[in-house]
């Protein structure tokens, strides 16, 4: 009789007790079923710790997943034809001689509004519009896919976003070298480092990169919860990997366009934490929660402080084609410099 006296007051100090629970850690509690026949104290424990979470289970999807067997030969030859009528159309609207042009009315309205045609102001400059574009239009991204679908407002997107890319890459890489504070390209070991820095960087590109059927719309975009691989070294990488990226190019250019275009790259992918934070939250809700408190923003930290435990096979996480392909990307733009500098050099900005 004392026992189930016992058991009964256990039991009906659950609710208290789930209350002090962090919201966050209510996803893990076995929940009890609701039972009128009290047991004991031992069945009470025992139906507490029924499922004990494991913190290597992905709660989001898992990052640089990819499997041949899974792929359909149709989905990549829409992705084949849909990207080379898109490159082709961009080159011609927008650089080609021959076409309309329209990447030189855009430099030219950008340099007629701020008064100026030095670089460094300009390279700032045509990088606002591009981030204040790419983030605005991914901002809208929700409540536009309510009104046209996913695969339309991708299609926006792409349209607006891959020019202006593609204009601020050009003009960078004609006047990267201008406007010179210091040389430090002779000093031993600056090359091998800033190498090595721009290579991991690529390393850090965000997953949803990898998922080029959505990119191209040929799959329909989703706003991914991505978990495992680089995630749980950082949550955000690709603002970790611009920041590397910049870094390294500021220490091998030493040009006031260099120091320029990264400050603002570097505030637009700052933005982008608190910004795809905001957007992963509200559309995942408390799974975003749970991975936001297994991760970091800072690399390392959620490991350092034990809330990211790593699997004893996390490098196998890394051992996937989108990372093959990066790999050999990253080394075949490296010796591809001198023909990217002339190809930038035909537009004669």
């Amino acid at each position: 009789m004392r026992v189930q006296t016992i058991n009964v007051l256990l039991l009906s100090c659950l609710p208290l007790v789930h209350g002090f629970v962090p919201q966050s850690s209510r996803a893990f509690v076995g929940r009890i079923s609701e039972t009128r026949n009290v047991g004991s104290v031992n069945q009470f424990f025992k139906l507490q710790s029924v499922e004990t979470p494991d913190p290597t289970d992905l709660v989001g999807d898992d990052a640089a997943y990819f499997s041949l067997k899974e792929q359909k030969a149709e989905d990549w030859i829409k992705f084949t034809v849909a990207t080379g009528v898109v490159l082709a159309a961009t080159s011609y609207i927008w650089f080609l001689p021959s076409g309309p042009h329209l990447g030189d009315e855009l430099l030219n309205t950008i340099q007629g509004v701020i008064g100026t045609t030095a670089s460094d102001v300009t390279m700032f400059w045509m990088l606002m519009v591009f981030a204040i574009s790419h983030s605005g239009l991914a901002g809208l991204r929700p409540y536009a896919e309510e009104i046209v679908g996913a695969r339309a407002w991708r299609v926006v997107f792409a349209v607006v976003s891959l020019p202006l890319a593609l204009s601020c890459m050009s003009y960078f890489v004609n006047h990267s070298y201008e406007g010179p504070l210091w040389n430090l390209r002779g000093v031993p070991g600056v090359h091998s480092a800033c190498w090595i820095a721009n290579f991991l960087s690529f390393l850090l590109l965000y997953p949803s990169t990898f998922n080029l059927l959505e990119v191209a719309a040929i799959e329909k975009p989703q706003l991914h919860l991505w978990e495992g691989g680089i995630i749980r070294i950082t949550r955000h990488p690709q603002a970790i990997g611009q920041i590397m990226w910049c870094g390294a190019h500021c220490v091998w250019l030493g040009s006031s366009t260099a120091i320029s275009a990264s400050a603002v790259l570097v505030l637009h992918h700052l933005y982008s934490i608190w910004h795809g934070d905001r957007r992963l939250e509200r559309e995942h809700g408390e799974a975003f929660s749970i991975v936001k408190e297994r991760t970091s923003v800072i690399p390392f930290q959620a490991i350092i402080e034990g809330r990211q435990v790593l699997p004893d096979d996390y490098y196998t996480e890394f051992l996937r084609g989108p990372y093959a392909l990066v790999v050999g990307g990253t080394i075949a733009a490296y010796f591809a410099h001198p023909w990217m500098m002339a190809g930038a050099a035909l537009l004669k900005w």
